[in-house]
Formats: structure tokens, C-alpha cells, sequence
């Protein structure tokens, strides 16, 4: 398969960088546990094991697909999988604990992974720093324009190799990426065409970056926590759309996600470049805090400013709110 369709969204490291490991050539620190994901998945796939490795480790080809295939039940019994480059090392050194020493710190080496000696003794579980009531994160790949539904909504992806979608991604969507790829790779394009149509229906897509990077991702829908903007037909509403475009166009978002609405979206907090969305949308003026589902005292403080700046949408004396909007469209009224 080549690098016709690969799975990382790690970005490469200048040549000559001293924290380059691996035969992926990127930095550990954000390769380690994805290489090792796309590796497993491409194992699954064709049960060939990576190129370069028998450079790495003493043991025979056959013995390494042995290797992957613990691996892969490994990797799949962990809850929740590897996220960090320390808990990737962890999981290959326990469930390769019976092999020879020089295999597993070769494979370790390969990865760019920590090797046993460096790694501290865990005595208890890792502190998280997520809000309360914070049932995940993820981190987004860049956002399209076009995917900016409204002021308080869009579409994202995210990256199958992200530690928590490796182990998700189901085993027809797998198949229908990797064939997709061989047929580019034959410019069979109806059946590439017909195949990404059904990576598409599942709820995934392949996307194209600038360097011909494929990479396989699933799709999610995003609800703004806390705020509610005007319709896109409403006074506003094209402002507030807008505004928020602006603000995610082309970047990769942080998503602290709270649960699901009743239209299968994440209702969650959105982060870009360090700096909280809602916030953003509040103090704009092109938002509501929407207290009824959120009761943040500092929607509201935000809120209150911009009302007391009379920014936005409370440049009007008694602009309409959106809810009452919708319920009036719902009413026939």
C-alpha cells in the first residue's frame, strides 16, 4: 500500500531533528502510539508486519506476526486504549513480557517508544484535568469552512489513529479504505468513487490535506454547550454563522464533549488556539447563553457585556431569541 492512504495526523519532523525516531520520521511524542495503531490495523488487514523491522529485532518474520497478532488483542482489551507515548511502551512490554529482551526493545526502538528502563513506576491513576461532567475530548483534524452548519453548530472529523477511534473504527469501513486506496493506486475511479460512498455512509470520509496525505476519519456533528445563536434566516443569524467560521476555518479544535442531543450531535466546548469558543460567540454579541440547558455563571457575565457594549445582535432594542423563533416556526405562527 505504500503511503498511498495513511492513516496518521502527526506532521513530519525536519530532517536532521534529534528527536526523530523511528522509521515513521516523526517525533515520539506524537507518533509512537499512532504508528503503532496504523500498524496493528494494517497487520489486521494484510498480516504482513511493517517494513524496516527486521533491522530492529533479532527474531524471524513469522515470529513478529506473532507479535502483532497479541498485540492487536491486546491493544483491543485495553479500556481505553494507549493515548500516551508511556502507556504504548506499557502494553507492548507487558504483553511481550515472555519474548526475548532484545526483540522487545527493538520493537520499542522502532516505535520511538520509551524503553523499560526509562519508565517510572505507576502507583496510581493519572489526574485529569477535564471539567466535571466532561465525558471525553478529542482533538479535531482542521475544519472546512463548509462545515460550519450555523452559529452554534457544525461538522467535524476526527482522525481513526486518534488512541480512542483505533479501536473503533468497524472492520467493513477498514476494508473499504484500504481497497478505496488500491483502486486510486489502479485509477479505477468509479470503484474508488463507489467505495468512498460507503466509507461516507458509515459515518467516516478520506480526506485530502495539501501534501496528498489521505486520511481515513470519522465524521462528528457539534452542538456549541451553553450558547444558542440566531437561525441563519434570523437577524444575525448570516453574522453569527460567520463569526464562527472565522474563528475555526482551517484549525484543529479541542472538543470536551458532554453528551449527545436528541439529533445525535455532541453538545460540547469547543477550543482554538487555547482560547474557548462560546466565549468568543458571547462577548461578539452573536449568541445567547442558553441558561435554560447551561447555568455557567460566566455565559451569563458574558453575556451581560456585551448587551451593557451593545455589540451584535444587541445593537437592538428587543432582539428575537432563537428558541422562541424556532418554537413560533414549529407552532405555524
Amino acid at each position: 500500500m505504500g503511503n498511498a492512504l495513511r492513516f496518521l495526523c502527526c506532521k513530519p519532523t525536519a530532517a536532521g531533528d534529534s528527536e526523530s525516531l523511528g522509521h515513521h520520521g516523526v517525533s515520539a511524542a506524537t507518533v509512537g502510539v499512532s504508528a503503532l495503531a496504523q500498524d496493528l490495523f494494517h497487520f489486521e488487514i494484510n498480516s504482513q508486519v511493517p517494513e524496516g523491522l527486521s533491522k530492529h529485532v533479532v527474531s524471524s518474520k513469522n515470529a513478529q506476526a506473532n507479535w502483532y497478532r497479541k498485540l492487536i488483542e491486546a491493544w483491543r482489551e485495553a479500556k481505553p486504549p494507549p493515548k500516551t507515548a508511556e502507556e504504548a511502551a506499557r502494553l507492548i512490554i507487558e504483553t511481550l513480557k515472555r519474548h526475548q529482551k532484545a526483540d522487545v526493545e527493538g520493537l520499542l526502538t522502532f516505535y520511538g517508544l520509551p524503553l523499560p528502563h526509562t519508565l517510572v513506576e505507576l502507583t496510581a491513576e493519572a489526574t485529569t484535568s477535564l471539567p466535571a461532567g466532561v465525558e471525553y475530548e478529542f482533538e479535531t483534524l482542521p475544519v472546512d469552512a463548509k462545515a460550519v452548519a450555523d452559529g452554534d453548530g457544525m461538522t467535524v472529523y476526527v482522525s481513526t489513529t486518534d488512541p480512542r477511534e483505533s479501536s473503533c473504527v468497524p472492520r467493513d469501513v477498514q476494508m473499504a479504505a484500504v481497497q478505496r486506496s488500491q483502486a486510486r493506486a489502479q485509477k479505477n475511479y468509479a470503484k474508488a468513487d463507489e467505495l468512498h460512498k460507503r466509507i461516507k455512509d458509515s459515518g467516516y470520509g478520506v480526506l485530502n490535506f495539501q501534501n496528498n496525505e489521505e486520511i481515513l476519519a470519522r465524521k462528528c456533528r457539534i452542538r456549541l454547550r451553553g450558547i444558542d445563536a440566531p437561525e441563519n434566516s434570523m437577524p444575525y443569524g448570516e453574522e453569527a454563522k460567520e463569526e464562527l467560521t472565522k474563528i475555526v476555518q482551517g484549525k484543529c479544535l479541542r472538543v470536551l464533549v458532554y453528551g449527545e442531543d436528541r439529533y445525535g450531535r455532541y453538545v460540547s466546548d469547543l477550543y482554538c488556539d487555547g482560547k474557548f469558543v462560546q466565549e468568543l460567540m458571547l462577548k461578539k454579541g452573536l449568541a445567547w447563553h442558553y441558561s435554560t440547558y447551561d447555568q455557567r455563571p460566566e455565559l451569563a457575565n458574558w453575556e451581560q457585556e456585551a448587551r451593557a457594549n451593545r455589540v451584535g445582535l444587541w445593537a437592538s432594542s428587543n432582539p428575537e431569541k432563537p428558541w422562541e423563533w424556532r418554537k413560533d416556526r414549529r407552532e405555524g405562527r
